[in-house]
């Protein structure tokens, strides 16, 4: 397992994460979480794991695939094509909350759109185990939606952190029952 060089983003981020906070300092930015999702693909690209796939839809039968290296960042569009809320333009239309949850260990930074139906991205965590030998980004999930006059999608992501990635899609086209469908990526089982 790679150690990411992101230790002192990390550790400024969860110094700071006493408790939440409403103002944001002029200088502080959001976790650049579309940056360390590109480091995880890249880090996929050069390892010699097996990649498997897991489809279902609708709670039906599990189809697994195995993926070939080069299918991965295809596969993970779904992450690489969030909008990156740590550019200055999402500064003012997203809120951040830090929290440290003594119950998971975890700091908690969490991203919520000031006026949630002009955004795609509804919410963003970014989960942080703190370590005496550097902390630890654990997972980020994400939540979007996406309405248009005859459909409406919904994506719920997970990634866990050099092991796997989850995204669910709820689809729901007008005057058509709800489509379910659930995509697993795992690249190292522990």
């Amino acid at each position: 397992m790679k150690k990411h060089n992101l230790a002192a983003i990390v550790i400024c981020f969860v110094l700071a994460a006493c408790g939440p906070s409403e103002k944001k300092d002029e200088g502080e930015s959001f976790f650049p979480v579309l940056s360390f999702l590109r480091s995880q693909v890249a880090d996929v690209d050069t390892t010699l794991n097996a990649i498997r796939e897991y489809v279902s839809t609708d709670s039906s039968k599990t189809d697994t695939i195995f993926v070939h290296r080069e299918q991965f960042r295809q596969l993970a569009e779904d992450f690489l094509s969030i909008p990156d809320l740590s550019k200055p333009e999402y500064k003012k239309r997203y809120r951040e909350d830090k929290q440290f949850d003594e119950t998971l260990n975890r700091a908690l930074f969490t991203y919520t759109p000031v006026t949630p139906e002009k955004e795609l991205i509804q919410k963003q965590e970014v989960l942080i185990r703190p370590d005496a030998g550097g902390d630890k980004i654990t997972s980020i999930i994400i939540n979007s939606v996406k309405n248009t006059k005859d459909s409406a999608v919904q994506k719920r992501m997970l990634w866990q952190v050099d092991r796997s990635f989850q995204v669910i899609t709820i689809k729901q086209l007008q005057g058509q029952p709800e489509i379910t469908t659930t995509v697993k990526v795992v690249w190292n089982e522990e």
